[in-house]
């Protein structure tokens, strides 16, 4: 085994057992305290499809709460990864039309291109090298055992059960995207990154990769905070079993966030509910009912919880389709600025174009420092 991924395993399991790490795994140890890393704020989406309710809530929202509250002196970058994207096949038309739409989303919803470098992931090749650079301490084992490949060739086969992927539908490049995830945290030296409860595995496998990196060649990279953002999950309305998702092949089981009020109406009418007449908040027997209560919640200007909205439902007489009517037009109506303002903006490509390269510019002046750092660190800095 190489002895760096000796390296990463020992990782592991002094994390688990809370023994001191190994002499002979660190270069050197300092006697005293290491100062503090400054902040670095770090996230990124995919550009696969038009953003959906699930996006809004779940990353959109927390990550406009990050911009807001962050000290302006913090780096705050959100880059829309296409080469995750290409991970399962893409058709090349629709990817650039999904790049450019993704964009103008963020930007309508409240990204603020002067406080947060918003870029494209490809635009910055440094992404790719510094793949490159932790491919190769990255365990092959450790990546096999990630729970998200076969959910996602399940949904993308639209199989029934992710029983029925096998590991020959399996390609290199969804294997081992993790490390690219890792490599995008860490080309900036990131500290914080935002992440929901699905990708928690990812951000464990950057800093254990991140502190194997540092004991196998200095001290080069900060090890991120894990920092599960509270969210909104919100379920497909054709499969409550299952959360809302661009790749799904219904798109009668997701609300778009370009959706008309028509659309958002009809698509919450055939939302997959149950034969209960009254409304309850049950989640764990009635997912339907209660995803569309978490969704009306979310969107309540009295910020009432799901419960609460149920009880008064309940005690109103309401069925599931007074309360299907009532989610229709919330979310229709909260989404109706948002849409304006999407429709000014996908309208100017050009500002769309200048947004791109003025982050992607930001981005590279970091990327470019840290793989200088890297290239020099493992031998590769020059002759």
């Amino acid at each position: 085994m190489h002895p760096r991924i000796r390296g990463l395993a020992r990782v592991r399991a002094t994390a688990r057992c809370g023994a001191a790490l190994p002499a002979a795994v660190s270069r050197a140890s300092s006697s005293k305290a290491k100062a503090a890393p400054p902040e670095v704020v770090f996230s990124g989406i995919q550009p696969t499809g038009t953003p959906h309710l699930g996006n809004y809530l779940g990353l959109f929202l927390p990550f406009l709460e990050l911009q807001r509250s962050t000290p302006a002196s913090t780096p705050v970058y959100l880059s829309v990864v296409g080469l995750h994207a290409i991970t399962l096949p893409q058709d090349p038309a629709a990817l650039v039309r999904d790049r450019r739409n993704m964009l103008a989303s963020l930007l309508a919803c409240g990204v603020d291109p002067e406080r947060t470098t918003l870029f494209l992931q490809e635009d910055v090749r440094e992404h790719s090298e510094l793949a490159w650079f932790l491919n190769t301490i990255a365990p092959v084992g450790r990546l096999q055992r990630m729970t998200t490949w076969k959910s996602k060739i399940a949904t993308a086969r639209n199989a029934n059960s992710e029983d029925e992927v096998s590991e020959e539908d399996l390609r290199l490049g969804l294997l081992s995207y993790p490390v690219l995830q890792a490599a995008d945290i860490l080309l900036y030296k990131s500290t914080i990154v935002p992440v929901g409860e699905d990708q928690v595995q990812h951000l464990e496998l950057a800093r254990d990769i991140a502190q194997v990196f540092n004991r196998a060649f200095g001290d080069v990279f900060p090890v991120p905070e894990t920092r599960v953002v509270p969210q909104k999950r919100v379920l497909s309305l054709r499969d409550p079993a299952q959360k809302m998702s661009k790749s799904a092949p219904n798109p009668l089981s997701r609300i778009s966030l370009t959706d008309s009020p028509k659309d958002i109406a009809t698509k919450v009418k055939g939302a997959v509910t149950d034969s209960t007449a009254t409304i309850t908040y049950e989640p764990d027997t009635r997912p339907g009912v209660a995803n569309l209560l978490t969704i009306w919640s979310a969107f309540d200007e009295a910020k009432r919880s799901p419960a609460e909205l149920a009880a008064a439902a309940h005690a109103d007489g309401w069925g599931a389709g007074k309360l299907k009517a009532a989610v229709s037009d919330v979310v229709a109506a909260h989404l109706a600025p948002v849409q304006d303002e999407y429709r000014r903006i996908i309208a100017d490509e050009g500002y769309i174009r200048v947004v791109a390269a003025k982050g992607a510019d930001r981005a590279r002046e970091q990327a470019a420092k840290t793989m200088a750092e890297v290239r020099a660190a493992v031998g590769l800095g020059g002759i």
